[in-house]
């Protein structure tokens, strides 16, 4: 767990020193700044969607994802969260929802989340948080400058997924193939590309109902290794 730590130190570091950096940033630069994080999601996320190769599972995870979370309200939920938090927070003209929805794909889709909980868990093994702690903090600066205090929260979805990972880590290594860490990292990268167009003003999409998607694809890869 001591990987997770740092990476959890790590991330908040970076955003207060983002949140410094933002306070003396004009509007007008601030603004420009999140269009270039927009397009870094654009390019992050297309990085990840081509390592997919079972597009039927993914669109299967995208579509009853989206209807669950839609039918559930994530986003509306989210951001009616985000409305009690603002009040003890003093406003920066961001979007909290959109800072934390990001930062929180950006430190957790990947595989070097995946493999080093992995390695943490079973082997001991903290060399690939160390280094993902080490990114984290260069990136939650950037985040946190551009998106605002929405980052820091992020820290927690970090403790949550990274821990998980950790403690679970032999019961869960015997399901997580290549094949089906490849379509994680595919469809948070989906999500992390919807983040993008919407930090651009492209479009204005509710990616925090397409999350459930997140969950599906490893049951629907068991579901159908069983089916054959």
């Amino acid at each position: 767990m001591l990987g997770v730590i740092v990476n959890i130190i790590t991330v908040l570091i970076g955003s207060t020193i983002g949140i410094l950096f933002r306070k003396g940033i004009p509007q007008k630069i601030a603004n420009s700044a999140m269009v270039a994080i927009g397009l870094c999601n654009l390019c992050i996320g297309a990085q990840g969607m081509i390592q997919g190769n079972d597009t039927i599972v993914l669109i299967i995870a995208m579509v009853l994802g989206t209807m669950i979370g839609t039918a559930i309200d994530i986003d509306g939920k989210l951001n009616r969260l985000s409305d009690k938090a603002s009040a003890r927070f003093k406003k920066d003209g961001s979007n909290p929802v959109e800072g934390f929805i990001t930062a929180s794909l950006v430190f957790c889709v990947g595989s070097m989340t995946i493999l080093g909980g992995l390695n943490a868990g079973l082997k001991g093994d903290n060399t690939l948080y160390y280094t993902k702690a080490l990114l984290d903090l260069i990136s939650s600066a950037m985040l946190a400058a551009s998106l605002g205090y929405g980052v820091y929260f992020a820290a927690g979805t970090v403790l949550v997924y990274q821990s998980a990972l950790v403690l679970l880590a032999k019961f869960v290594a015997p399901y997580l193939t290549t094949t089906m860490i490849a379509e994680l990292n595919c469809a948070g990268s989906l999500m992390i590309f919807a983040l993008g167009l919407n930090l651009m003003g492209v479009s204005k999409l509710k990616v925090a109902n397409f999350l459930p998607a997140i969950v599906l694809v490893p049951v629907i890869f068991i579901i159908k290794s069983f089916i054959g």
